[in-house]
């Protein structure tokens, strides 16, 4: 009888090892699968889409749900999702956000298998199809990163502990792999956007004026900094046929929309120039096409002078912008403001023209308020009146080194600090005989 019992209890032996030889078996085989399957890859779509499905079908599950969490850890739940084959439900299952944030908290595995009935989710509303489910930790250098999700085994009562073990593994087998091809695709997308700013940074610059015209009897410069790769200020120097035309101006915004803006903007003044518009016309026209073509909360400001270098008169229109200041022997600085609305904030707007005779010695500074709300390491303005006395000491210098005097002030008083709008500047200054 104890031979009996003793040969039954050996076999019951037998049989248990060879179960959990056959479980480790299978346990390895998938492993090495899903390893030969996703090892090489740097596609993090075609990665989180083999783990679902390698990991549906061997744990005989309904579906499965990678949940990648998106932006720091305890921020608000945005998530991507990833739902692998639904072979028996109609529609796909979520994970809740109770579980999501059950997992943030403990950071282990969960496993539901009478999930209406555990007191830890007592008030979550399931979906009525969800009879069971598995969760476990993405973990890529101990940081959760997201959530792994089966549900519903098929054909018995729900997941056991080996289930549970497995999906662990290739949790943690795959977190790491996941990541790195998350962020090689986010050095991807950032070397596109690097080089695309390359080349809207290389288009602006062709924009701008490749050098001063000559106009007898004057000297003019222009300045550009942006504080960006690209930025939205612009300035333009045109040879027209009653003279030279002049603009500045400052468009809503930074970086690469507010380049394609400023590009808009100079193609319609130009244009308009072409056919020898006024000031005040052009501006009624590039406002109306400005309105027309960009969203509501976008616009520019903008001034726009026409010099007639025999008399000095300039006629000028102002959209806006910050009053250009004019500078004369002996006198008080003469800022140029008359004009209108800033472009681009309602369909119709009607702009009126100054005019002003440049004397001999005068300078007439244009600047963008990159300028004059310059901050210092103490949050204070370089300002109008230190722009002013800038201009003032160097004016009797050429037009380009007033213009330098005028960036290097900015500079020296910037004294470092992060600036966050563009410097730009125009010096048109009519020589003594």
């Amino acid at each position: 009888m104890a031979t009996v019992a003793h040969e039954n209890a050996r076999t019951q032996a037998l049989l248990e090892e060879n179960r959990r030889l056959r479980s480790a078996v299978r346990e390895l085989s998938v492993l090495n699968d899903l390893a030969s399957a996703i090892g090489a890859s740097l596609d993090s779509q075609h990665i989180i889409d083999t783990i679902i499905q390698r990991s549906v079908r061997a744990l005989r599950a309904e579906q499965g749900v990678v949940m990648l969490l998106d932006g720091e850890q305890g921020s608000d739940m945005r998530t991507l999702v990833r739902v692998g084959p639904s072979v028996e439900s109609g529609h796909a299952l979520h994970v809740q956000e109770a579980i999501l944030g059950w997992m943030i908290l403990n950071r282990r595995p969960l496993l539901l298998n009478s999930p209406r009935s555990d007191e830890r989710f007592s008030g979550v509303r399931w979906d009525d199809s969800v009879r069971s489910v598995l969760c476990v930790p993405l973990l890529a250098k101990s940081e959760l990163t997201g959530v792994l999700a089966l549900f519903n085994r098929r054909g018995t009562n729900g997941f056991g502990e080996s289930d549970q073990r497995l999906l662990s593994i290739v949790a943690a087998q795959s977190a790491q792999i996941i990541e790195n091809a998350r962020l090689y695709e986010e050095e991807q997308s950032l070397r596109h956007m690097q080089e695309e700013l390359r080349l809207a940074k290389e288009i602006q610059c062709r924009l701008l004026p490749d050098g001063a015209p000559t106009v007898n009897g004057y000297e003019v410069a222009g300045r550009s900094r942006p504080v960006e790769a690209v930025g939205g200020d612009y300035y333009d120097l045109i040879e027209a046929e009653r003279g030279l035309t002049v603009c500045l101006g400052d468009v809503s915004g930074k970086g690469l929309s507010a380049a394609l803006l400023m590009a808009n903007l100079q193609a319609s003044v130009r244009t308009h120039t072409s056919l020898a518009l006024t000031p005040a016309d052009s501006l009624k026209n590039a406002n109306r096409l400005l309105w027309g073509s960009t969203e509501a909360h976008k616009f520019a400001t903008l001034f726009l002078a026409e010099l007639e270098p025999s008399s000095g008169t300039l006629t000028y229109s102002n959209a806006g912008h910050d009053p250009p200041v004019l500078i004369s022997d002996g006198g008080r600085p003469t800022e140029l403001s008359v004009g209108g609305l800033v472009l681009g904030f309602l369909e119709e707007t009607r702009f009126e023209e100054g005019r002003i005779d440049m004397s001999p010695g005068d300078v007439l500074v244009i600047y963008s308020d990159g300028v004059t709300d310059a901050l210092n390491p103490n949050g204070r303005a370089f300002g109008r009146a230190r722009l002013v006395s800038t201009v003032e000491q160097a004016r009797e210098r050429s037009a380009e080194a007033i213009g330098d005097a005028l960036v290097a002030a900015v500079e020296e008083h910037a004294d470092g600090a992060e600036q966050t709008d563009d410097i730009t500047l125009v010096v048109l200054k009519r020589l003594r005989s």
